[in-house]
């Protein structure tokens, strides 16, 4: 079996430390890739710290993979060695029933194959993500990196950015709209970009008066500081969509008042029982949505690739040390990192 190396929690308390672990023999549809780099995403630390209670260790995170084709297995027609690739969320599906047939295998009735921590359909071994030095995946789950994109800031793409990207898309934002993103972190600054590449007019909603500026320079038309009164009576019933990033629980009925009637309020954030409850007049009164969103299937994070190649739109990433692995999840859960920590692999030769 070919061997790898890689970072793996062993418990919630144990932190991320060197691993040694085998990949499994090259099937004759699998693509082998080289990892260049893997972004770091909270989902991440979640399955670290067993957040969620439904780890199985040891663990090796990382879904947002930026590598280079090794090898091809013999019935594998997409892609060759040397080509820049990447992979995401998922690497399998049944790929048999109605979402997946549409191309929509985040929804697949019997459940996506997760990039790490999910259990392979044909062997029934746990799977390991990006934070390794090598990945054999099935060939209709990579995804071709167009030339023109740093390959360390498209990495983010594969789940931060097709996680906004999607819904602005199925929802059909386009110009004319009015749409508002809450929260400004790794989606939020995503989804500004996306919003506005795709002729809407954008409204950041924040907390903190100090990220106003930033928020105009990520793109937003306007900024809207979400504890000032004032500032939410003023845009009440103007909006058409609200894209909701933010991942702890919060209050959506101030942002419910600011949709016009017929409007969407989406979450992509988050995964927890909203609390306080939802006051079914702010749905009632107006017809307004709430909805979510899952990442996006594969033909579409092929899309967001080429659509961020096309309009020139890059995550926003600090370059990270795997070694400094650790440090890097307790900054992120103080929402010190501008936008997105980036593995770089090659450090993980220094750790062998």
């Amino acid at each position: 079996m070919p061997q790898a190396n890689g970072y793996a929690a062993h418990s919630p308390q144990s932190g991320l430390a060197p691993f040694r672990f085998e990949r499994r023999e090259l099937r004759p549809d699998d693509v082998a890739i080289a990892i260049d780099y893997c972004g770091v995403c909270h989902t991440d630390i979640h399955f670290v710290q067993d957040d969620w209670g439904m780890t199985q260790y040891p663990v090796v995170p990382g879904h947002e993979i930026i590598g280079r084709v090794t090898a091809v297995g013999s019935e594998v027609t997409g892609f060759r060695p040397g080509d820049t690739v990447g992979v995401g969320c998922m690497v399998d599906s049944c790929r048999e029933c109605e979402p997946c047939s549409r191309g929509l295998e985040q929804y697949c009735l019997e459940g996506p194959v997760l990039t790490y921590n999910g259990q392979d359909r044909r062997d029934g071994g746990i799977t390991y993500g990006g934070y390794s030095d090598s990945i054999m995946v099935n060939e209709h789950f990579v995804v071709r990196v167009p030339e023109t994109l740093d390959p360390a800031a498209a990495a983010p793409l594969l789940c931060a950015g097709i996680t906004t990207y999607s819904p602005l898309r199925h929802y059909g934002v386009k110009p004319g709209h009015k749409v508002g993103v809450i929260g400004m972190g790794g989606l939020g600054h995503m989804g500004i970009k996306f919003a506005r590449a795709l002729g809407a007019e954008v409204t950041v909603f924040t907390r903190s008066e100090s990220k106003v500026g930033e928020a105009q320079r990520q793109g937003a038309h306007h900024v809207i500081v979400s504890t000032d009164a004032a500032q939410m009576r003023a845009a009440a019933g103007s909006f058409d969509y609200m894209l909701d990033t933010v991942p702890v629980q919060h209050d959506l009925n101030p942002y419910l008042e600011l949709l016009r009637y017929d409007g969407t309020h989406i979450l992509v954030g988050l995964v927890e029982p909203v609390e306080p409850p939802v006051h079914a007049g702010n749905l009632l009164f107006g017809r307004r949505v709430l909805a979510g969103s899952l990442i996006g299937g594969m033909p579409e994070t092929q899309e967001v690739l080429d659509f961020c190649a096309t309009h020139d739109i890059a995550c926003d990433i600090e370059m990270l040390d795997i070694r400094n692995i650790n440090e890097a999840y307790e900054r992120v859960k103080r929402g010190e990192v501008k936008y997105r920590f980036v593995i770089d692999m090659a450090t993980l030769k220094d750790t062998q």
